[in-house]
């Protein structure tokens, strides 16, 4: 007897698929998920020079301070925000709402928009206190 699946693909996959908003906001959702994990060491790293004395604290303040060290932490806090709304977003799906296809479509293309919105304000208010 031979084998059907020999020339099938195991798993259909980018390949196949055209990327629709909803799948691209759900690779980014992970993606932020494991950018968290990198930036919650970056936070920790921060905590434990504050514990560690006031010449390695100002030290990790210096590199977090430079233009390199903010933009890493824009970037985290984007992430942050990111991740947040993509989970409130599955949230509301676990609840049963917003599962119409044109809603879930309306809600991937605006969540890139309102999480760097989201972040340029927070930053914002940040640099102003």
């Amino acid at each position: 007897m031979a084998n059907v699946t020999n020339n099938r693909p195991l798993s259909p996959h980018l390949q196949i698929y055209k990327p629709i908003p909803t799948m691209i906001m759900s690779i980014m959702h992970r993606i932020t998920g494991g950018a968290l994990y990198v930036g919650t060491l970056l936070v920790a790293w921060w905590l434990v020079a504050a514990a560690s004395g006031e010449d390695y604290f100002n030290m990790v303040n210096a590199i977090y301070g430079s233009w390199f060290g903010l933009l890493i932490l824009f970037g985290y806090t984007w992430a942050l925000v990111h991740h947040l709304l993509g989970g409130m977003r599955h949230f509301m799906w676990d609840m049963g709402r917003g599962l119409e296809k044109e809603f879930t479509t309306k809600m991937a293309k605006a969540l890139p928009v309102v999480s760097v919105g989201l972040t340029i304000v927070i930053w914002l208010i940040a640099f102003a206190l």
